[in-house]
Order: C-alpha cells, then sequence, then structure tokens
C-alpha cells in the first residue's frame, strides 16, 4: 500500500494508514456513484475520504506506469489553487492499493469543506433572485482564469459556496481534471457550460466576466451561450435524453 501524507497532518497517519479496511463500515456516504465519497470524524476535525474505483485492465496499466491516478492529481493540485489563494478542501493523503502490481482502489483524503450550497440550485432561479451571487462567482471565476487555472469539471456539483460576513466565498471539489496556464477569453467562456441556468443567469455571468478580464461583453455572451448550447446537445445524444434549454 502507497501512502502521500501532507505533512501538516502529521497526527492523522494512524487513521490514514487504516482507512482502507474502515471505509466499507464507518463514515457516513455523501456521494454514491463511479466512485464513493464519505465524511469521517476525526476527534474535532470532519475528514472526507473519496475512494475510486479500480480502472479497467488498460486504464489500470496507463495509471500504474505512465499517468498519475486521479486520486493522486486530486491530492497535489490543491496545493496550487491554495498558494494563489483559491479555496478547495486542504488535502491530507492519498492511498494507493495494488493487485499483481497494478493499481486497484485509491482513497483521497481532505478537510470537509463547511459550505453548504452548490450551484445546482440556480437550474431555475430567476435572476432577480440571485443576482449578487452570479455577480460574486463571475468576479472570482475570472480571476481564476486570470491565475492561469482552468478546472475542467466546472459543474455545479463541483463549485461549492455559502455567504459569510456578508461577502459570499466559493471552494472548488473534484479537482483531478485541471489545466494550469493562460485561459484564453474563449476558453473561459466555454468552462461554464456545464453550468445549470436561465438566459438572464448567462447574461448576466457573461457582464460581470467580462468587466472583469476586460473583454467584450457581447463576445462573452455568444461564447458562452454557443458552448453551453453544443455541451448539452452532445450530452442529450450521449445519454439519449431529452431537454430543453432557452436560448
Amino acid at each position: 500500500m502507497k501512502i502521500l501524507l501532507n505533512p501538516a497532518f502529521e497526527s492523522l497517519r494512524t487513521f490514514v494508514e487504516s482507512v482502507p479496511h474502515i471505509f466499507g463500515e464507518e463514515g457516513k456516504t455523501i456521494y454514491k456513484g463511479r466512485n464513493k465519497i464519505k465524511v469521517i470524524k476525526i476527534g474535532e476535525i470532519d475528514v472526507n475520504v473519496k475512494r475510486y474505483r479500480v480502472p479497467m485492465f488498460f486504464n489500470r496499466v496507463i495509471y500504474t506506469f505512465i499517468r498519475k491516478s486521479k486520486g493522486l492529481r486530486a491530492f497535489q493540485y490543491p496545493q496550487r489553487l491554495l498558494e494563489k489563494g483559491f479555496e478547495t478542501p486542504q488535502p491530507i493523503a492519498y492511498i494507493e492499493e495494488r493487485n499483481f502490481g497494478l493499481i486497484g482502489y485509491s482513497y483521497f483524503v481532505s478537510v470537509h469543506c463547511p459550505y453548504s450550497r452548490r450551484f445546482y440550485e440556480f437550474g431555475d432561479a430567476d435572476i432577480k433572485d440571485c443576482s449578487d451571487i452570479v455577480i460574486a462567482f463571475a468576479r472570482f471565476s475570472a480571476k481564476l482564469h486570470e491565475a492561469g487555472i482552468l478546472h475542467l469539471d466546472y459543474s455545479p456539483g463541483n463549485i461549492l459556496f455559502d455567504k459569510e460576513d456578508g461577502e459570499y466565498k466559493f471552494s472548488l471539489v473534484d479537482i483531478n481534471r485541471m489545466k494550469f496556464g493562460k485561459v484564453s477569453i474563449e476558453a473561459g467562456c466555454a468552462n461554464f457550460a456545464r453550468l445549470w441556468g436561465q438566459i438572464p443567469f448567462f447574461e448576466l455571468l457573461a457582464k460581470e466576466y467580462a468587466a472583469t478580464r476586460g473583454a467584450d461583453e457581447v463576445l462573452c455572451r455568444d461564447l458562452i451561450l454557443t458552448y453551453r448550447r453544443k455541451f448539452w446537445t452532445r450530452f442529450a445524444k450521449k445519454h439519449q435524453v431529452k431537454y430543453t434549454l432557452n436560448f
């Protein structure tokens, strides 16, 4: 078993070493799909443990010998965001099990984010009821992109937020798919394609994003709506579902 432990959490080493053995029985499940996420309380700390499923054989070979696994990237990438002033759950450890020399289950352990809200709530929201959040989020996203950070799964479930002392705070999760480097206006606008919301939501988002980055508002609006349409059209075709978007 391979373990990488954040030195700041050396006091949790015994717990980290026990994760593969206790994961099935302990903690509260907060997500169950291809991967599984649990919250486990250790003393006064709420800890998130994400178990990644065992990859298919070809990917097991790739993640063992060629590419970093999703869990390893999830452990390494947060520091790059934190160093630039963007919130993401503080990483605690990465754990990797191997079977016959190939990667098996892997685990990413982090401090649990206390923010309770996600962007799912804006699918049918009236812009009058969420304009302040949209403005804050647009400015946050613009600064994120200006810092050379592109979250490649910028979807509603991966953007956590809450209001503290009159200010909206955002935290990004599931950051194993990231791109670092210059983010063009077009790439930044395309990054919003997975979000839920009505046309006024995206119009305001485009206006504030453009203003913060010094870009053309009409161009940003057109790019955001175009990439949104393309993404959801592909999504519906792939999953053979019907959907309705107001364009």
